[in-house]
């Protein structure tokens, strides 16, 4: 067995665990597509297994059973016949596994699951039955299954109603690598950025393990997203809407709510979004959920808000590039990036997309202002202004509040160099910090937390910066 594998040392130690439990493991490994969940699992088990089969994307129930058929014929060395349903499969399976003589677990692994279960197919139930009637009673299986659509895997597997609930004994969810482990990633594939470059290409590609082996170390980070989104054979021009219609039914509802949080860099309440595309009720409900657990969006609390209501924002920095950027966009310029990378849209693209990487790294936040060995909840806040008062809107996009009674207001600034702190913007955050205390009616004490790329220069003006979190502190672990 392979025990290392970049980032993921927890689930392998789920996994190794799974292996050596005096009980059958019913293992569930989710998370977006590209996220790395087949790989994981080849790796850890050196591609051995007792039987694995892969799901087939939109294929009808009988192309799965013929495939089914063939892998158990490659496993078990003689000739299975195409089962007529899914029952017979898994009593086909049963069979196989029941003359295997080991003195160790049996490994089964079935890949992209939700592919499998077709309409009317009755997989689950069979499902249900193999594990229930034979695994369960066994002390000696370790079944994994992985899934691309998290959003089935949540409601067949970990959520069911029925005779599969409560079975499933190991839950991982692989979510994006972080900057620390992205730096680690690129390392091991030869590509020596400086953290700045690092961190621009974290906010392009995001997480993403497969979005980032497809980077080149011969090739400059420009010339790399030139290649990936604008020359004429580039691989993720087609990858966004791909990515939708693998992952989810409807995908058109999916893709339109991206596409509306991406103009939205503050986000959207669910009222707003459902207002902008005319969908409400369960089903926005059942998208923006599922959006969630592929790591998509997050939901973030309005602070003060009595109804604790949640604003949704676009976290994926691919889906955001990719809209902001190439989306229905004709481009013919295969060096695109390259001429356009230090224009104004892309200013603004970067200092957005700075902000969703700061979202997303909290707990470094925590570590690095010393408070994360206090309870501290986030909270995002919006002011729409007051015209009669001539007093104009903002939003602050992350709140720190902590248990011992302070505040972190915090301003994300993404730069080349120190961030310059200007009287005038000194001013607007001082007005800023005294409008929300006056609208919030807090009586706790607030700190102006700035994070940056490298710093905050401007002595003069450092009086409002009472703490500060640079770009070194978020590759921390």
């Amino acid at each position: 067995m392979n025990n290392f594998i970049i980032s993921r040392e927890k689930e392998c130690d789920e996994l190794q665990a799974a292996l050596e439990s005096d009980r059958s493991e019913f293992v569930v490994v989710s998370g977006r597509r590209r996220i790395g969940k087949t790989y994981l699992v080849e790796t850890f088990f050196d591609h051995q297994y007792d039987f694995t089969f892969v799901g087939a994307h939109n294929a009808p129930a009988s192309v799965q059973r013929l495939d089914f058929a063939k892998a158990l014929t490659k496993h078990s060395g003689r000739h299975c016949k195409i089962p007529r349903n899914w029952y017979a499969a898994f009593d086909q399976l049963e069979e196989y596994l029941e003359g295997l003589q080991l003195d160790r677990k049996i490994v089964i692994f079935i890949d992209e699951m939700p592919w499998v279960d077709t309409p009317k197919s009755n997989f689950v139930v069979a499902l249900e039955r193999f594990w229930n009637g034979w695994a369960a009673r066994r002390n000696d299986v370790v079944f994994i299954a992985t899934g691309s659509a998290t959003s089935w895997m949540s409601d067949k597997l970990l959520g069911n109603k029925g005779g599969l609930h409560a079975r499933v004994t190991r839950n991982l969810h692989l979510a994006p690598f972080t900057l620390r482990e992205t730096e680690e990633y690129l390392c091991t594939r030869g590509i020596g950025w400086d953290r700045y470059q690092i961190t621009q290409a974290y906010m392009a590609f995001g997480g993403v393990p497969f979005y980032l082996s497809l980077l080149e170390s011969r090739l400059s980070l420009a010339q790399n997203i030139d290649a990936l989104f604008f020359s004429s054979k580039s691989r993720l021009k087609q990858e966004f809407h791909n990515l939708f219609h693998a992952l989810f039914k409807g995908a058109e509802t999916y893709i339109n709510v991206v596409k509306l949080l991406a103009e939205h860099s503050g986000g959207l309440t669910h009222a707003e979004i459902g207002a902008a595309l005319n969908t409400e009720g369960s089903f926005l409900s059942n998208v923006l959920n599922n959006l969630e657990q592929c790591d998509f969006i997050s939901r973030f609390t309005h602070y003060g808000n009595a109804k604790r209501e949640s604003v949704f924002r676009l976290i994926d920095h691919y889906s955001l590039f990719y809209q902001k950027f190439v989306g229905d966009q004709d481009r013919h310029n295969p060096r695109w990036w390259s001429s356009h990378n230090d224009s104004p849209s892309a200013a603004a693209w970067m200092g957005c997309s700075f902000e969703l990487v700061c979202l997303t790294h909290a707990e470094q936040i925590k570590k690095a202002l010393g408070i994360s060995g206090i309870s501290v909840d986030l909270y995002t806040w919006r002011y729409n202004g007051d015209h009669s008062k001539e007093m104009p809107g903002f939003q602050i996009d992350l709140i720190l509040e902590r248990a011992d009674r302070h505040i972190h207001l915090c301003e994300m600034k993404f730069s080349k160099d120190s961030y310059a702190l200007t009287s005038d913007y000194e001013q607007k955050l001082r007005d800023r910090s005294s409008t929300f205390r006056e609208l919030t009616k807090t009586r706790k004490t607030i700190v102006h937390t700035f994070i940056t790329t490298y710093g905050v220069r401007n002595v003069r003006n450092h009086s409002i910066v009472h703490s500060e979190v640079t770009m070194d502190d978020l590759f921390k672990t």
